[in-house]
């Protein structure tokens, strides 16, 4: 078969196989907020909010003393180069270099996922961004929150109806909180927890949808995602507890500073053709953080089952 020597990094047109994969296993890369990004970092102004007050007639405006500050993305590298034997690309029958990018946006969508949502530690080796997770167990007294305040676990009882509303509490009794915008992102092991959960009426708190319609829990849409499980870093296959989150879609921030994309290195060029192998490189570069911590909560399956 024919092949092609790319010499620069081709981005993936929004209608290619790649980017639905994406689109379709990453929760965050479909729901989060983007934010184009044309350098390394970019500021995004975070308002405290506005206050209002009663301005009675002839008096002066009182003035909003709120404190106003931003959050900074910072575009972090995300790829895997595949090598690929010359014999497999000649003799195959299947696109082979296809099926390997595909194969790849499965486990970066869920890498994404993993490293936006779930990774516990601070950002360091192996650890590209403060995930929400890691937000909401820190102290931000600048933003009149405390480490934990909205994480949940639900000890050794599971999943009940109760943990599920006090998560979904934790946002309700914020300045965050808006209905049209507020989604649940979860682990799949939650699905078989949901279905045996009622309401005091015995009536289900969650629906699974129908003809394209989201599945819902407490009428708020679910997305689930494999990368919704802790890990210490980030991972396409984390091994850690379970987590719910339920946020504003609007303070999910994503940078978009380029990709998905991808370069093809033939192995008959260079180095390389010693060993009649190409060299498949796939990455994407993205940055993010949650834009306030009161604009999510978690609940922590650690019950072990």
């Amino acid at each position: 078969m024919a092949r092609n020597t790319f010499e620069a990094w081709i981005p993936e047109e929004d209608s290619s196989e790649v980017i639905m994969r994406v689109n379709q296993v990453s929760a965050v890369e479909a729901l989060a907020s983007p934010e184009p990004m044309k350098s390394n970092t970019k500021s995004i102004p975070r308002s405290a909010g506005v206050g209002v007050g009663v301005v009675d007639k002839g008096s002066a405006y009182g003035e909003d003393t709120s404190t106003n500050d931003d959050i900074v993305l910072t575009a972090k590298k995300l790829g895997k180069a595949i090598r690929i034997a010359e014999e497999d690309i000649d003799d195959s029958l299947a696109n082979i270099l296809a099926t390997k990018m595909k194969d790849w946006a499965t486990s970066y969508a869920k890498l994404i996922d993993n490293a936006t949502l779930a990774v516990t530690a601070a950002v360091g080796t192996g650890v590209p961004f403060e995930s929400v997770y890691y937000t909401l167990s820190q102290t931000n007294s600048g933003l009149g929150y405390t480490a934990n305040d909205n994480i949940t676990l639900t000890g050794s009882g599971g999943v009940k109806y109760d943990n599920l509303s006090s998560t979904l509490g934790d946002l309700e009794g914020g300045d965050y909180f808006d209905p049209s915008s507020v989604v649940v992102i979860a682990h799949p092991s939650f699905r078989a927890k949901f279905r045996g959960v009622k309401d005091d009426q015995g009536l289900p708190i969650f629906v699974q949808g129908l003809a394209g319609t989201p599945d819902t829990l407490f009428t708020h849409p679910v997305r689930w995602s494999l990368g919704a499980k802790t890990s210490p870093t980030a991972t396409d296959a984390p091994g850690g507890n379970p987590i719910l989150v339920i946020v504003n879609r609007d303070y999910l921030r994503l940078g978009r500073r380029s990709g998905p994309e991808s370069v093809f290195i033939d192995g008959r060029d260079g180095v390389s053709a010693l060993t009649d192998e190409s060299i498949l490189k796939m990455r994407a570069r993205r940055g993010f953080a949650l834009g306030h911590p009161k604009a999510a909560a978690i609940l922590v399956n650690d019950s072990g089952s």
